[in-house]
Parts: structure tokens; sequence; C-alpha cells
């Protein structure tokens, strides 16, 4: 099967649909990951619209992906939240996977929050701490599988994307003040990326731990490179959905234990954004 790249026009005809279906697009937007569906609570809701009803947008079909695009405001501020993510492993291509990301650029986006449920790596996290991102380790990408891959349009960004700094320092920085004021503990770490969809063996985690990783999960690289490339501020937070286990014998997670971890999850990253949507407004974006 032919490989299938977008185009400018392609991304532009979807940005025009959301635009007018939707009024505005905010300057901030939000992807939430597993199990994190009613974060979007927090939101004074103003408009939504499922994925399926957005022509060419991939829609999950995973659990605890709602499909939903929603806009309203946090705090008195407008931002833009997706609910749910394609995935990879579900059959989607990657450049599939990065097209909604490559559309809130096009549309005017300029802050993009990336959020999912992860795997903890480091021993020192326990299940419903959040995790700020401050870097990554792309495994699939090392292989070959990254989204700019392909034909580049230099109107979308350039050749080559410096990602030296992918997660924006100054919104983690902000994030951490707000962390403070919410009263939440704000953990910080390495996110590496594998493919999925099958868990790690022990073997691997040892492996992953070895490299460096704080926490493992099967999304959110491929999202922050195509928002770099695009010229997006990237701010990454990992919800610990469960502790990875290293030994033969041990339970391994499931799919239902990260959506159970999502209730401690959930009112933690409300509280996050309730101070962190101002502060980034206040920030000039």
């Amino acid at each position: 099967m032919a490989e299938v790249f977008f185009s400018r026009a392609d991304y532009q005809r979807i940005a025009d649909f959301l635009k007018e279906r939707l009024g505005r697009i905010p300057a901030v937007s939000i992807i939430l990951g597993s199990g994190l569906n009613p974060v979007a609570e927090e939101l004074e809701k103003e408009a939504s619209i499922p994925y399926r009803e957005i022509p060419g947008f991939p829609v999950p079909s995973v659990a605890g992906h709602e499909g939903c695009l929603l806009t309203g405001t946090i705090s008195g501020f407008p931002v833009l939240v997706l609910q749910g993510r394609p995935h990879y492993y579900e059959g989607y291509s990657i450049q599939e996977v990065t097209l909604p990301v490559k559309v809130l650029q096009v549309a005017g986006v300029k802050v993009l929050i990336i959020t999912n449920a992860a795997g903890a790596l480091n021993p020192s996290f326990k299940v419903g701490d959040l995790m700020l991102i401050t870097d990554h380790i792309n495994l699939p990408g090392m292989a070959g599988l990254n989204p700019l891959r392909g034909p580049n349009d230099e109107a979308l960004g350039p050749r080559f994307v410096d990602m030296v700094n992918a997660y924006d320092p100054r919104l983690r920085s902000l994030a951490q003040k707000a962390a403070k004021k919410a009263g939440v503990e704000l953990q910080e770490g390495i996110y590496i990326m594998v493919a999925g969809p099958s868990y790690e063996t022990p073997a691997e985690v040892r492996f992953l731990r070895l490299i460096g990783g704080d926490a493992v999960g099967m999304s959110t690289v491929p999202e922050v490179i195509a928002a770099r490339h695009g010229g997006l501020r990237v701010l990454g937070i990992s919800g610990i959905s469960n502790v990875i286990p290293i030994q033969p014998g041990e339970k391994g997670p499931d799919h239902q234990e990260v959506l159970e971890a999502g209730k401690k999850i959930v009112p933690k990253l409300r509280a996050l954004l309730r101070y962190l949507i101002p502060m980034i407004y206040e920030m000039g974006v």
C-alpha cells in the first residue's frame, strides 16, 4: 500500500470547516489522553463537534478516548480541547496520527498542551502522579517512523526540526508555578514512546530504565514533533496510570487499570489547568 502524505490544502480544508462550525479557534489547545476525558468538565463549553463529523479527521477506537472537539473557556480564557487521539497501533499511519495537530497549526493555535496516560518507569512515581515531560526518547522514530518523513512544505515548517527545547522551558516553568498555586505535586521526567499496543516485557522495562526513561507510553511524541515543525509551543504532561513491574510473575498492566487511574489524575490536572491557562495568556501567545 502506497503511503499517503497530506498537503497544506488538506489541512486548510479541515481548518476552514472547524472555523465555520466553531466560530473561533483559541490560541491554546489541549489534547487529552486515555481516561482523561473528564478534564474537559473544567471547560465552560461553547461548542463541540464529534470527530466523526469532521471531514478527514481520524476517529479513535480505543476506550477512554471520547473523540470530540470542544471549545470554551477555562478560568475565563479561551481553549480548544481534543478529547482523545488516534494511535499508530490502531492502524492509522503516522501522518494520520498527527493530522489533527497540523490542522490546529493551520487554524491558528499557538500553544499545545499534550497529555497522556503513562506507565511509571521511575520507581519513585506512584499511580495518580502528574509528570511534566522535560524530554522524550522516540523509539519508533529512531527506527524511521517519523511524521515528517516525505515531502516537506516550507510553508508548514522547516525540513529539519530542532528538538532541543521540544518541551518549552518557559511553559514548564509556568506549569510548576501553577502546580504550587493549585497544591498539586508535579513530577518531572523523560517520556519514552513505544509503538504498542502490547505492554512491555520485564526485559524491555529494564532496558527503558537503563536508557533514562521515567515514564513510557504509546502516543504524544509524533504530535510533539508535528507541533514543533509548525512552530507551536508545547507543554507535555503524563498522568501516571500504573507502576510497571520488572520481575516475571508480577501482575502486568491492563487498559482498565489505566482508565481507573484517570479518577486520581483528572482532579489534579483540572486544578493545574485552572491556574495554568491564565498564566499562558498573560505570558502572551
